[in-house]
């Protein structure tokens, strides 16, 4: 229960430092995705039920935080976080190389489920256009902030694991 409390409390400094600190940084064309980021390292860890709840819980930060309608970022982030959850079981999340494909395919399935909800919901935010500066300067920008996130929540990977501890 303790590590689901501080991963809630990771999730929710992000989406700040997202919404209140980067967003109003005007020359920067599109805001790197910080809080994706924290969700992918923690469905990695736990695999894809914390995955799932991560990206509810983050979905939910950011719907309250936005003009998005409630319910459109905790959609998309709950499948986000439930695949790549799944994945971490087979996968190694150590390293460069590896977190920084994961944030590049976590990027573009972002955007085909942002594509995705546009189609089925009208009234849902703008669309990503695949080849516009603002989505590649996102996708460049969480391609490489991916292994910095990485490394940093991994010095809080013990009471962030919610795998049972043995008693010595």
């Amino acid at each position: 229960m303790k590590s689901y409390i501080v991963s809630a409390l990771i999730l929710f400094c992000a989406v700040l430092i997202e919404t209140a600190v980067l967003s109003n940084i005007a020359f920067l064309p599109a805001v790197p995705d910080i809080v994706l980021l924290c969700s992918l390292y923690l469905s990695f860890l736990n695999g894809k039920t914390s995955g799932e709840i991560n990206g509810f819980v983050s979905g939910v930060f950011l719907d309250f935080l936005s003009a998005a309608p409630l319910g459109f970022h905790s959609l998309y982030r709950t499948l986000i976080g439930y695949v790549f959850g799944a994945l971490g079981s087979v996968f190694n999340s150590d390293g460069i190389v590896m977190p920084a494909l994961y944030a590049f395919g976590a990027t573009l399935l972002k955007a085909f489920f942002v594509w995705l909800i546009s189609l089925l919901f009208p009234a849902s935010p703008a669309v990503y256009r695949v080849l516009s500066l603002p989505f590649l300067f996102e996708l460049a920008c969480n391609t490489i902030l991916a292994p910095l996130v990485f490394k940093f929540l991994s010095l809080f990977r013990s009471v962030l694991s919610t795998a049972r501890r043995s008693a010595l």
